[in-house]
C-alpha cells in the first residue's frame, strides 16, 4: 500500500494547494455585493487549507525526492507571495502550511502502516468531497457570468481553466481509491491537457500584465503561439511518434519556466507593473514545475517501454 499512499499524498501536495488557491482566486475577484459566493468560496478556501495541512503532517519521510525537489510542492517565491497577497487582499492564508512544507523530507524512513493508509483513504475521501463542492461551485460561476447575472474580475477562460485543473485532481484520486494506484500517463493525452494550460496561462499572463509592458506582453504572446503550435502537432501525431514532439515541449516549457520564474520574482519584487496577484505568479510556476517533472517521467517510461519492445 506504499504506492498509494505515497502517490495521494505527492497528489494532494500539488494539486491540494491548487484548488487552496483556486479558491482564494475566485473569492478575490468577486464584488462586494456578492455575498453568497464570497462566503462560499472562502468556505473551499479553508477546506483545501485543512487538507493541505492533513497532507504535511502526512507526508514527512514518505514522499519522493523527485515531488519535493521538483518545484511544484513550494518555491523560493511561495511564502514571500502569499504573505504579500494576504496584505493586499485581506484573505487569510495561514502560511505555517509553507514553512512546514519547506521542511518535509524525502524517503522510506516512515513505515507505512495500518493506520496511516487509514488516514489517507480518510484524507482522499475528504478531498473528494471538496472536490466535487468545488467543481459544481465553478460550474455555477461559469454559467452565471455567460448568462451575464454575475461579475467577476476572473475571465470566463480562467473559470474554464481551473475547472478542468479540478476534474483533474478528481480523477486521480477517484482512480487510487478504486485501484490503488495511477495508470501510467499516456504521453499523447497528457501532452494536449498540460500544453493547452501553459498556453492560457501566457494568455492570462499577457491580458493581466500592464499595456506598458511591452516587452513581457510579447514574451507571453509568443509562448502562447508555441504552446498552440505544439497543441496541434500533438492532434495529429501517432501515439508512437510522439518522442520527438515530447522533446520540443520540454524544450519549449523549460524555456517557457525561466519566464515564470523572472516574472514571479518580478511580481513579488514590485518591479513588474500589473494586475497579477503575486500568489497568481507563484502559483503558474508550480504548474509549469509540476509539468517538466511529469513529462519528464513519463518521456522515460516511454522509452523504457520502447527498449522492451525491441
Amino acid at each position: 500500500m506504499r504506492e498509494y499512499v505515497t502517490l495521494s499524498l505527492e497528489t494532494h501536495l500539488f494539486f491540494g494547494r491548487t484548488m487552496k488557491e483556486h479558491s482564494l482566486f475566485l473569492l478575490a475577484g468577486f464584488p462586494a455585493k456578492e455575498t453568497e459566493f464570497i462566503q462560499r468560496a472562502d468556505q473551499f478556501r479553508e477546506e483545501f487549507e485543512d487538507g493541505l495541512r492533513r497532507t504535511v503532517r502526512l507526508a514527512d519521510g514518505i514522499v519522493s525526492e523527485s515531488v519535493l525537489n521538483s518545484g511544484e510542492v513550494v518555491t523560493e517565491f511561495t511564502g514571500k507571495a502569499e504573505r504579500q497577497t494576504r496584505n493586499l487582499t485581506g484573505i487569510p492564508i495561514d502560511t505555517k502550511i509553507t514553512e512546514a512544507e519547506e521542511r518535509l523530507r524525502a524517503g522510506t524512513c516512515v513505515t507505512v502502516n495500518r493506520e496511516i493508509v487509514s488516514q489517507v483513504r480518510m484524507l482522499n475521501r475528504q478531498m473528494l468531497r471538496s472536490l466535487n463542492g468545488l467543481i459544481s461551485l465553478k460550474e455555477e460561476i461559469l454559467r452565471e457570468v455567460a448568462g451575464c447575472r454575475l461579475y467577476t474580475t476572473n475571465y470566463p477562460l480562467l473559470i474554464e481553466h481551473i475547472l478542468r485543473e479540478a476534474r483533474l485532481y478528481r480523477e486521480i484520486i477517484s482512480e487510487l481509491e478504486r485501484r490503488g494506484r495511477i495508470s501510467s500517463p499516456d504521453l499523447r493525452n497528457l501532452e494536449l491537457f498540460w500544453n493547452q494550460i501553459m498556453m492560457e496561462h501566457a494568455q492570462f499572463i499577457q491580458g493581466l500584465l500592464d499595456p506598458t509592458e511591452c516587452e513581457l506582453m510579447e514574451t507571453a504572446n509568443g509562448f502562447a503561439k508555441d504552446y498552440c503550435r505544439l497543441l496541434e502537432e500533438a492532434k495529429e501525431q501517432d501515439q508512437k511518434a510522439m518522442n520527438a514532439l515530447t522533446s520540443k515541449t520540454l524544450q519549449t516549457t523549460k524555456q517557457y519556466q525561466k519566464f515564470k520564474t523572472a516574472g514571479t520574482e518580478g511580481i513579488t519584487g514590485c518591479e513588474i507593473r500589473s494586475v497579477i496577484l503575486p500568489l497568481l505568479a507563484d502559483h503558474v510556476l508550480r504548474e509549469a514545475n509540476h509539468y517538466l517533472r511529469i513529462l519528464t517521467q513519463a518521456q522515460k517510461s516511454e522509452n523504457s517501454q520502447r527498449n522492451k519492445i525491441q
